[in-house]
C-alpha cells in the first residue's frame, strides 16, 4: 500500500528496475517482460516486500551479511512459490506505475556516495548549519553537522599523500571543524570524547592553543588536575592573548579541587 522509492544509480538488488522506470513518464502504467537473466534476485526482493506488507521486519533473523549469504544459511525464503522460483529461475512480467520523479538535487546523498566536488561543496554548508545550531544551543545536532563535514574531508584526505599540499589544505579545513565539535561535546558533558579528539589533533598540530584549551577544560571536568594545569599553562605560552582566560580557568580549577578535597576528607572520616 506504500509506493516504493528507487534511487537511480544506487544499484538496487534488481538493477533492471532502474532501466524500466527510466523509460517511463510520471503517471504512466507499463508492463515489461524480463528475461530470467535479469530476474535472479527477485525472490529476495519479493520476500522483503512481503514481510513489510505483513508488518514484519524485512531483515528479521538475518545475520549481518549480504542477502544471498543469508539464503545459503537458511536455504529458504519462507515462501514456497519464491523457493520454487529460486530453484528454477523464469522470465517475469512486471507491471509498474510511476507516481513521481524527483530531481537529483532533491535527494540528500549519503557522504560515501558523494563525488569529490559534492563533498567539498557540502562542507561549508554543514559548517554554517552547525554554527546556526550552536547559536540556538542545539549542541547535539550541531556536533552531528560538524562531524559529517569532517567525514567528508577525511574521505578526501584518504586519497591524498599525507603532509603534501592537497592533504594539508584539507587538514586546514578539518581542524576548526574538530574544535567546534569538541566545544559542542564540552557543552554536552562528553569530556572523554573531547580528550580523545583533542589529543588526536595535537599529535598532528602540537602548537594549537585552542585544542590545548579545550583539552584542559575536559581534564579539569574529570578531575585530572595535573594534566589540566599543564595544558592551561601551555595555552598561555603559545597564545599570550589567552592569558586572562587561562588565569580565570586556573583559579576555578583550584577552587574546585579544594572543594573536592574537603568533601573527600569528610567522606573518608565517615568511613572510619
Amino acid at each position: 500500500g506504500i509506493p516504493m522509492e528507487i534511487i537511480v544509480g544506487k544499484m538496487f538488488k534488481l538493477e533492471i528496475w532502474e532501466t524500466l522506470l527510466s523509460s517511463m513518464r510520471a503517471g504512466e502504467v507499463a508492463e515489461f517482460w524480463c528475461d530470467a537473466i535479469h530476474t535472479g534476485m527477485y525472490a529476495l526482493v519479493s520476500r522483503g516486500m512481503r514481510r513489510i506488507a505483513e508488518g514484519r521486519d524485512p531483515l528479521e533473523g538475518q545475520k549481518h551479511r549480504c542477502g544471498m549469504g543469508n539464503m545459503f544459511d537458511y536455504h529458504s525464503t519462507g515462501y514456497d512459490d519464491l523457493d520454487e522460483l529460486q530453484r528454477t529461475p523464469q522470465p517475469l512480467i512486471f507491471i509498474m506505475e510511476l507516481f513521481r520523479v524527483e530531481e537529483p538535487s532533491a535527494y540528500k546523498r549519503d557522504t560515501w556516495a558523494m563525488s569529490k566536488e559534492e563533498k567539498l561543496a557540502a562542507v561549508p554548508v554543514l559548517h554554517r548549519e552547525g554554527n546556526r545550531l550552536v547559536l540556538h544551543k542545539e549542541f547535539g545536532q550541531a556536533a552531528a553537522k560538524y562531524q559529517e563535514a569532517v567525514i567528508c574531508l577525511r574521505n578526501l584526505q584518504a586519497k591524498e599523500k599525507p603532509w603534501e599540499d592537497g592533504w594539508l589544505k584539507l587538514e586546514s579545513l578539518v581542524t576548526p571543524l574538530v574544535l567546534n565539535y569538541c566545544q559542542c561535546q564540552l557543552e554536552l558533558g562528553e569530556y572523554y570524547e573531547v580528550l580523545e579528539h583533542t589529543t588526536e589533533l595535537l599529535q598532528k598540530h602540537n602548537d594549537n592553543a585552542k585544542a590545548y584549551f579545550k583539552r584542559a577544560k575536559a581534564h579539569a571536568a574529570v578531575w585530572n588536575e595535573r594534566e589540566a594545569r599543564e595544558d592551561f599553562l601551555r595555552v598561555a605560552h603559545l597564545d599570550p592573548s589567552m592569558a586572562a582566560a587561562v588565569k580565570k580557568e586556573l583559579k576555578q580549577l583550584g577552587e574546585r579541587m579544594r572543594k573536592k578535597h574537603v568533601e573527600d576528607r569528610k567522606r573518608y572520616q565517615g568511613l572510619f
